[in-house]
């Protein structure tokens, strides 16, 4: 672990650089459009089986966005069941995480009629908070630990601070509750379950229930980052601490958007599956799909049983690219996983590590598909999926996928589109709408 002076990674040093900094009104404009990304993910997260299910475990009754109203954090808690459920979320590639869902809960479970128009800069701190961790808690961290989840809590915790606004020694005491409460083990991946979304929806509750233990006047550890039992000690002994301070606001522009229902993992291989659809090769003997290692530790499946797991496969995504062209929220279904023209084409795929896109990653999600026909073998090489700020998504095609979110679930987007979009009195609007939402469509996924 690199070696810095107190001072260098204190929590004074944190808050300060992430408060001192104004947004502009394009910087705010910019969080509204995550605003409506994350709502569109949740919109439809709620109608699955297990968006269902989350809402029940929040206590929802008849609305499931309300969930449990008896506290602010439950209510946090109850918005961030459903954001990264299908998988669409936005991530920072070299944070590793996925801000959307855990931040924005916060910030919509403290608004009120008074705070309203401090969301989208307390959105902007909380990204930037959460993503500097994540960028500084290195590979062997990642390894055993959701950087959604022990990350998380710092940002929605600087975001619950900034709506409800906190004293700057509140704020320090409140991130370092956040901290030393930090989890999320990744055995939830090897064996099925949606452990992995709980503990997303527990990192935005994490982060108010901090900020309001703060403001109550329970005082935390300020060495809670760099001390002999703190967290680099404790869960990232070979992370980089100068990356929580190095970088310029705000990260959120650097925040990925997610255009296909997949680990984002499988992006680059359905953008390169695509490309070679779109050339009408003839009919593939084999397929080899090279991406970097992380890729094939969590997606080389080439059996999905459910879809969870479809999900997580790369030989299924490209089967879905390939026979039907984009990948739509059917496609993860248990009609689809079952398609026997799909099965053939999973069988012919192999999946290998390439070394060059291990070294670029995380900066860069990159993959190489290769497809061997009776008489061609076509090569497409893409090293940046689509929605990356090398290869990004128009405004226009956010708000494209807001819309197709909102429809899947049976919901009218025409409020909600316009009142994430409202920098000024957006979330308290939305927060209102949200509790009138009847239950959306029952979906098998």
């Amino acid at each position: 672990m690199d070696t810095l002076c107190v001072e260098e990674i204190s929590l004074t040093g944190l808050m300060l650089d992430l408060m001192k900094v104004v947004p502009s009104l394009a910087d705010q404009e910019g969080a509204a459009l995550h605003l409506l990304d994350w709502l569109g993910c949740a919109l439809a997260g709620a109608a699955t089986s297990t968006g269902r299910a989350m809402a029940v475990a929040a206590g929802a009754t008849e609305c499931p966005f309300s969930g449990s109203r008896s506290s602010i954090p439950e209510h946090a808690f109850a918005l961030g069941s459903f954001g990264s459920l299908l998988e669409m979320d936005d991530v920072h590639r070299a944070a590793i995480l996925h801000p959307g869902p855990v931040v924005w809960p916060a910030v919509i479970a403290c608004t009120s009629s008074e705070n309203t128009a401090r969301a989208p800069e307390a959105a902007l701190r909380g990204y930037e908070a959460m993503i500097r961790l994540g960028t500084s808690v290195g590979a062997g961290h990642y390894a055993k630990f959701h950087n959604s989840s022990t990350c998380g809590g710092l940002g929605s915790t600087v975001a619950a601070c900034w709506m409800l606004e906190l004293s700057e020694e509140e704020t320090q005491w409140a991130m370092a509750h956040a901290l030393s409460t930090s989890g999320g083990l990744w055995e939830c991946r090897n064996e099925p379950g949606a452990t992995k979304h709980l503990h997303v929806a527990e990192a935005a509750r994490r982060g108010v229930q901090a900020a309001l233990a703060a403001r109550a006047g329970i005082a935390g550890p300020k060495r809670i980052l760099e001390g002999a039992l703190g967290f680099f000690a404790g869960l990232a002994p070979d992370g980089t601490p100068a990356n929580l301070l190095k970088e310029e606001p705000w990260m959120l522009h650097q925040t990925s958007f997610k255009p296909w229902p997949a680990c984002r993992h499988t992006h680059p291989t359905i953008d390169a599956t695509l490309a070679l659809r779109d050339m009408k090769l003839g009919r593939p003997e084999h397929i080899v799909i090279e991406t970097y290692a992380d890729a094939v530790l969590f997606c080389d499946n080439p059996d999905p049983v459910d879809t969870g797991a479809a999900k997580f496969s790369l030989q299924h995504v490209v089967a879905v690219a390939m026979a039907d062209g984009p990948p739509k929220l059917d496609a993860f279904e248990t009609a689809a996983i079952r398609r026997a023209d799909l099965a053939a084409i999973r069988e012919i795929c192999h999946v290998i590590e390439n070394k060059e896109m291990t070294a670029a990653y995380p900066a860069h999600f990159g993959a190489k598909v290769r497809v061997t026909t009776s008489d061609t073998e076509t090569v497409v090489d893409v090293r940046d999926a689509w929605g990356d700020t090398e290869n990004p998504m128009s405004p226009a095609a956010v708000i494209e996928k807001f819309e197709m979110l909102a429809a899947w679930a049976g919901i009218k987007s025409d409020p909600l589109r316009a009142a994430a979009l409202d920098t000024q009195n957006g979330a308290y609007l939305l927060r209102g709408l949200l509790d009138m939402l009847p239950a959306p469509l029952n979906r098998e996924v």
